[in-house]
């Protein structure tokens, strides 16, 4: 039975390993090429896959024929391994070379070591959506949900957080006052309004919080 625990993983310098140049090869090279060094191995590419090797975003490996030796060939240096030819044998035999060699796999047509969650990305709050593969549709409703509560201005208060934690720690020293202003911030109406308006005018407003705790002390 498999355990997962959800991470945030750093794939810059890391290698990904994708087998199949079709629609879901696509699909999984486009997920990954903006975050690690992507390699997409197949007789054939489809012309989005062309074209992200045009702009130096992936590498291609064109082959007739995956022997166990190339298939160990080309796992070799692999972080992450992803099957996603349209055979289910290959793909089983792509998986258990890539396990042997102790390489994490993302599978499309089973269980494998890593799922990719639906993720929502807002500035730097990133929140991954699974149902551990039992249900896709589920997750992307999920997600559209989700959507409509986490607005942009989510992520102009996370920067404004961060700001205002650093400028705290010069101005306040009790840090247990720092971790109020903060959370004041953050369940501040006025300045959830400001945000709307523009960030500048957010961060002024939240300014008023550290400047009441200085009239207080």
């Amino acid at each position: 039975m498999k355990k997962f625990l959800p991470l945030m993983l750093d794939l810059a310098g890391k290698k990904v390993m994708i087998f199949g140049g079709g629609e879901v090869g696509e699909r999984k090279a486009s997920l990954f090429c903006g975050h690690a060094e992507v390699t997409v191995v197949s007789r054939e590419f489809t012309p989005r896959l062309n074209q992200l090797f045009e702009e130096g975003k992936i590498k291609l490996v064109k082959v007739n024929d995956l022997t166990e030796s190339e298939l160990r060939r080309c796992v070799k240096d692999a972080f992450i391994v992803i099957p996603s030819t349209n055979d289910m044998l290959v793909n089983e035999r792509i998986a258990r070379l890539a396990g042997e060699d102790g390489k994490l796999i993302n599978r499309v047509d089973d269980m494998g070591d890593v799922i990719v969650p639906s993720v929502i990305t807002r500035g730097d709050i990133v929140i991954g959506i699974s149902t551990l593969g039992q249900s896709p549709a589920l997750s992307k409703y999920i997600r559209q949900r989700l959507e409509g509560v986490i607005t942009p201005e989510f992520a102009d208060m996370s920067r404004l957080q961060n700001e205002v934690r650093e400028a705290l720690k010069s101005q306040v020293s009790d840090q247990r006052k720092r971790k109020e202003i903060l959370w004041n911030i953050i369940n501040d109406n006025d300045v959830w309004s400001a945000i709307s308006e523009s960030y500048e005018k957010a961060y002024k407003v939240a300014l008023k919080h550290i400047e009441r705790t200085g009239r207080k002390t």
